[in-house]
């Protein structure tokens, strides 16, 4: 029986031991969403496949979806944000991208305008900026996406277009508010 091979972008959002030299991953991927894909082997020193699937990692993978779920075949390592930011100011704020796309998405749903702004997001980390206002900019954005706030003129300029053209706006009182109701009524 022959599977097919899903070649994707994904991020990888965190990972857990199994077995001897087992790994499972968690992957925000473009194309099919949040899901748990295992590589074996990978945390035996030979592994070619270890390096590139560190967490907060942007990666190409080549996936097969098995009996018992799905399996990492190759990988390609595009960019690790985490390890190539200079300060803690963009380490944490590369935690926060990954730790808002494992609190508010579960389950293979595709959601590629989410994809495209956390991917362009982890791109922004490597560089200096105030990663303060561009947390609420990204999560204000994520929880739109998501359904979770609505448009309101005050900060509807925010919503749309490229990531990095928003670098010279902030979030009003507002737009901060809308956050903050938003997580509370995730009960996430």
């Amino acid at each position: 029986m022959a599977y097919s091979t899903y070649t994707t972008e994904a991020i990888v959002c965190g990972s857990r031991d199994s077995n001897t030299s087992d790994r499972s991953y968690l992957l925000f991927t473009q194309r099919a969403g949040m899901l748990w894909a295992s590589a074996r082997s990978v945390r035996t020193e030979k592994s070619k496949q270890r390096y590139a699937l560190v967490d907060f990692s942007v990666i190409r993978v080549s996936l097969v979806r098995g009996k018992s779920g799905w399996r990492i075949g190759s990988v390609e390592s595009l960019i690790n944000p985490f390890m190539q930011s200079d300060s803690r100011q963009a380490r944490a704020f590369v935690q926060l991208v990954v730790r808002s796309l494992r609190r508010f998405l579960h389950g293979e749903e595709s959601a590629p305008a989410v994809f495209v702004d956390a991917k362009a997001a982890l791109q922004l980390a490597t560089k200096e900026q105030d990663f303060e206002e561009l947390g609420n900019i990204y999560t204000l954005r994520l929880l739109e996406k998501l359904g979770y706030v609505n448009q309101k003129p005050s900060f509807a300029p925010l919503l749309t277009g490229d990531l990095e053209a928003l670098l010279e706006e902030s979030v009003s009182a507002e737009g901060l508010k809308a956050i903050d109701i938003a997580y509370r009524a995730s009960h996430l």
